[in-house]
């Protein structure tokens, strides 16, 4: 056995199964459900294997060595066949997550937002909009409702993944975020005008990234479901491109 194997210590699939019940037991003292919790779990897991994939593929594609073209050759083939599989298997779990009766019922209809869909948004939105503005006095507190109406523009593999998609946003606007929070933001002269009342709330962030796609007429109808004040909409909009 090479030195390396003998020092490796795996996990054991009983150690595995004891750490998550344990989490499970934890997370239900604190009040998530069971369902929620595992739904949470198996997104870690699923990530965790997508990022095996990506870790995978990166570290196939250096051969090691100058042992010639055969080997190259079934080097590569090697490390494509693993990360083939272990994509498969990624992409099996996230299925199995977020749309257990299939792709086709998933994308025939946008199922109701989750509670604990709404705290993953949550968690997104916050640490970005602190990085463009700080907290204000004049946050409406709507949090909940604006991001229900806006999760319930996507499906539930968008709504898994949307933390990454706003990061993406915020990071290819980064200069345009950033004129509009100082000219409409907290400490604007705009300040206290209602008009624009809805950028003193993290769910700003979401709110734009919606606005700026073409799931804004998705929003829209969803906003107006809700009973959302229409002006809350139509400020952070004409800010949007008034800064543009």
């Amino acid at each position: 056995m090479h030195a390396a194997e003998e020092n490796r210590h795996e996990l054991d699939s009983v150690s595995v199964l004891n750490a998550k019940r344990t989490l499970l037991q934890l997370l239900g003292r604190a009040g998530v459900s069971a369902d929620d919790a595992e739904g949470l779990i198996a997104l870690v897991e699923a990530g965790a294997l997508a990022g095996a994939c990506e870790e995978v593929g990166a570290l196939g594609g250096s051969v090691p060595g100058d042992k010639g073209e055969p080997y190259e050759s079934g080097w590569l083939d090697g490390a494509r066949a693993v990360t083939d599989e272990l994509g498969g298997i990624a992409e099996r779990a996230l299925r199995q997550t977020v749309d257990p009766d299939g792709p086709s019922a998933a994308s025939a209809a946008r199922p109701p937002v989750g509670r604990m869909e709404v705290e993953q948004a949550k968690a997104a939105v916050t640490p970005l909009y602190l990085t463009f503005t700080a907290v204000s006095d004049l946050d409406p507190e709507v949090s909940e409702e604006v991001l229900r109406a806006v999760l319930a523009t996507m499906t539930p593999r968008q709504r898994a993944g949307y933390a990454g998609r706003l990061a993406e946003f915020a990071a290819a606007h980064r200069a345009r975020l950033e004129r509009l929070y100082v000219e409409y933001g907290p400490a604007s002269a705009t300040a206290i005008h209602g008009r624009y009342s809805l950028l003193h709330s993290a769910t700003s962030i979401a709110v734009l990234e919606r606005l700026a796609t073409p799931a804004a007429t998705a929003l829209r109808e969803e906003w107006d479901a809700a009973e959302l004040p229409p002006a809350w909409l139509d400020g952070p909009m004409r800010a949007w491109d008034a800064v543009g």
